[in-house]
């Protein structure tokens, strides 16, 4: 079966009934518990995480491991049996966006990651030391390097 997603960015789409992703506890901050990851390609660095109820409700997210290669997921043990997450599960990871007018300003949420395993999805906050709210995903070129340009 097929889900029909309307979207005030990409216009009707029709998705795999598979492919939506149930959040029973929702996304910090945003409404509704269904959505769906929503890609131009396979390789898109970046992808929306868009509500199948509201059309205007979508996030770009991405895998943090294509910026941040030692980036970790520390969960305390409760947490993550809350959730239902076990070190067996194929775990997709994605970590919100904030878009910026330069390149240089967009950055990424390491301290509250979207866990998603088996058709759900939980939000949950990171226990590392080393997880910023706004991580910057591309570095500004050194005053050197302008110079020499």
């Amino acid at each position: 079966m097929a889900v029909t997603l309307h979207s005030s960015r990409f216009g009707v789409l029709e998705i795999p009934d598979e492919a939506v992703i149930e959040f029973p506890s929702g996304l910090i901050g945003l409404g509704g518990t269904r959505y769906a990851l929503l890609a131009r390609n396979e390789d898109s660095a970046f992808v929306w995480l868009h509500s199948v109820d509201d059309p205007e409700l979508a996030i770009p997210v991405t895998n943090p491991f294509r910026f941040f290669a030692s980036f970790e997921v520390e969960l305390d043990d409760a947490e993550a049996d809350r959730i239902g997450l076990s070190d067996d599960d194929d775990t997709a990871v994605y970590v919100t966006v904030r878009a910026a007018d330069a390149l240089e300003d967009f950055s990424a949420n390491l301290y509250a990651p979207i866990l998603i395993s088996g058709g759900r999805g939980h939000q949950v906050i990171n226990q590392s030391a080393d997880a910023p709210v706004r991580a910057p995903l591309f570095q500004r070129p050194a005053a050197e390097e302008i110079v020499a340009a």
